[in-house]
């Protein structure tokens, strides 16, 4: 808690805090700002990949029952159970206003048929075309919301101290500088007011 004695010293020091404070919360504000707009930017881009990705499963899956179709699911199931695992991709991150936010870097060439074409048709082909588009754009998704994510929580942690930078340490340093003033007011007023009363004994 700051001193509230009637000091010059402790004036001073209550007016650098409030001054510290303003500018902190100007610079807490302004980061706010940065991150919202950053967040709503996203919000339209993942909600666009969204829509992009409901759109390409519908078309995988159509391929999808036609290879079942015309291969048997059983044999769609072998050549799924070849499809290797995803490994091609590693993340980075970006910092915005000190919010650490994913970027997934991965390939984007066409997908290499990993089963034979001796027992397959296009109906497979088609399907493992759909299937890799919604792969990378799943890609693009997960780093967007995570990004969203992270950012919603640097937003309302950085609202939580720009509310209690406005609301409460800033009053109240406002509030003590100005006490104080009064104080040292009052008290120049009576060091005045004695002053004259000594001059005017030592006349008389």
């Amino acid at each position: 808690m700051a001193d509230s004695t009637p000091t010059k010293a402790n004036l001073m020091s209550a007016q650098v805090s409030l001054e510290l404070s303003k500018k902190a919360f100007e610079l807490l504000d302004r980061k706010r700002n940065v991150l919202i707009r950053e967040m709503m930017g996203l919000v339209d881009k993942a909600r666009d990949i969204q829509e992009r990705i409901d759109s390409s499963f519908e078309e995988a899956y159509r391929a999808l029952q036609m290879a079942n179709i015309t291969l048997g699911i059983s044999e769609v199931e072998n050549i799924a159970l070849s499809v290797p695992e995803e490994t091609d991709f590693n993340v980075r991150f970006r910092s915005v206003m000190g919010v650490e936010i994913p970027e997934v870097r991965y390939a984007k060439e066409d997908p290499e048929p990993h089963y034979s074409f001796f027992h397959t048709n296009a109906a497979i082909d088609a399907a493992l075309v759909s299937f890799h588009k919604v792969k990378l754009l799943l890609f693009e998704l997960a780093e967007i919301e995570t990004s969203i994510y992270k950012l919603a929580n640097e937003i309302k942690k950085t609202r939580k101290r720009t509310n209690a930078l406005e609301n409460i340490q800033i009053p109240r340093y406002r509030d003590l500088v100005k006490l104080i003033q009064d104080q040292l007011e009052e008290k120049d007023r009576e060091d005045f007011f004695r002053l004259k009363m000594v001059k005017k004994k030592a006349g008389a």
